[in-house]
Parts: C-alpha cells; sequence; structure tokens
C-alpha cells in the first residue's frame, strides 16, 4: 500500500492522537481529497507510523496512530558544506542532496561566495518535502551561515575536499572513520588559493578531482554525492 507521507516533527508513538497543523490538514484534505478513517503516514528520525484520520474540524485533522511501518533507522551520517548559490539552483541542489542521503546542509560563506545570505526556513521546507517524496525518515538538519575557519574548528568528520586542482580520482575508502563524512564544495568562482590550502591541513582530508570539466555547483553537489555513496555503501 502506498501512504501519502507527512513528516511530523513532535513524537510518534502507538495508539496515541494529535492533530495536524494547518497547513498538512489543508493538504490532506483540500489537495490529496483525503475524508475521515482514511490514512496516511506520519513519520520522523524515529520511525514511520500509519494514522488514521479520527475528524477534520475547522479545516485540522485530528489523527491516531494505528501501526508501525518502519523503525528507527541507523545510517552513516552525510554531510554536505557548500557556498549559497542563487535560490532556483540552490532549491533544487538541497532537493536532490536531500534525495541522495545527505543529513546535514551546512552553508558556508567564503571569500568568493556571491549570495551571501540564505533562507533557511526555506531550505528546510525542500528538505522536508523532499523527504517525504523520497521515503527517507531522517530529515536533514540546516546549518546557518558560517565562515570557513567556524567550520574546520567546531566539526570532527572525515572531509572529502572536491578540488579542482587534485591530480587524484579515487576516493581511499580505508582512511574513513566512524565520525560523519563530510563533503565540501566551493564557489562558483572556486576556493581561493588560502583557502584551499587551509582545507588541506585539515587532519584525514582527501582532496578529490571529481571531473576534467568545469562544473556548476549544483552539478557537482550531485556528481561528488553519487561518487562517495558509491565508496561508503
Amino acid at each position: 500500500m502506498n501512504y501519502i507521507r507527512l513528516f511530523f516533527s513532535n513524537i510518534l508513538s502507538a495508539d496515541m492522537t494529535d492533530k495536524l497543523d494547518k497547513l498538512q490538514s489543508h493538504y490532506l484534505t483540500k489537495v490529496m481529497r483525503i475524508k475521515e478513517n482514511e490514512v496516511f503516514s506520519l513519520f520522523n528520525k524515529n520511525g514511520e507510523w500509519e494514522a488514521k484520520i479520527l475528524s477534520i474540524s475547522k479545516n485540522i485533522v485530528e489523527f491516531k496512530t494505528t501501526k508501525q511501518l518502519r523503525q528507527k533507522e541507523t545510517t552513516k551520517e552525510l554531510w554536505l558544506a557548500f557556498s549559497p548559490i542563487k535560490s532556483n539552483y540552490q532549491n533544487f541542489m538541497i532537493q536532490k542532496a536531500t534525495e541522495l542521503g545527505v543529513s546535514r546542509f551546512l552553508p558556508i560563506i567564503f571569500d568568493r561566495t556571491v549570495v551571501r545570505k540564505i533562507n533557511k526556513e526555506r531550505l528546510k521546507k525542500i528538505a522536508i518535502e523532499a523527504s517525504e517524496q523520497s521515503n527517507r525518515l531522517n530529515v536533514p538538519l540546516v546549518e546557518k551561515a558560517q565562515n570557513l575557519d567556524n567550520f574546520m574548528n567546531s566539526n570532527s568528520m572525515d572531509l572529502i575536499f572536491t578540488d579542482l586542482n587534485s591530480d587524484n580520482k579515487k576516493i581511499d575508502k580505508t582512511k574513513f572513520t566512524d565520525k560523519p563524512t563530510c563533503i565540501i564544495i566551493g564557489p562558483e568562482g572556486d576556493f581561493s588559493e588560502a583557502e584551499r590550502k587551509k582545507i588541506l591541513t585539515f587532519k584525514g582530508v582527501q582532496a578529490i578531482k571529481i571531473n576534467e570539466n568545469i562544473l556548476r555547483s549544483e552539478t557537482a553537489v550531485i556528481s561528488a554525492i553519487s561518487i562517495v555513496n558509491y565508496v561508503i555503501n
């Protein structure tokens, strides 16, 4: 049975009753035309549950969970550190990266970053919608924008550096640890030389050239995630 899937941020448990918010209630009743006693599914990082509509009052859906469909998942953390880009391309990038399994987005303001602000709430909404569509349980976290020094000093990770100047074209799987794997993608004007040297000093970093051509940021993201997923899975 194919369920309509909705992300539910509150606790989910057996035989619980609760209400959906206004937007989700509208989506179920006005867009998907679901009526009382029909079922859908709710999910979050703790699992996925079938839910039955008990009532629709003042356009708000009240539901009851009826059975658990999926257990909590344990997957390796995959992060994406990226330079903000124009909104249409960035929205596409967040959507596809979510579908490909990224668990945390870390926007970084580089020396050559053009777009220097992000709409964090908009990106979170896109990540939730992509998670609902792609059948994943864990919705990615979206961090606030930071500079490169803060990013490198405050995170413990296996860092994959997409470096146009690298001669290496293969990731060494034996260098991965149990830490999250983070891919770092530069701005459209590429990393500055100072940034490149700084990243290469990070303990355990692997620099890799993912393509001979110069890729758009959103293309580089999809390519790099696909390569890393092939290696770690």
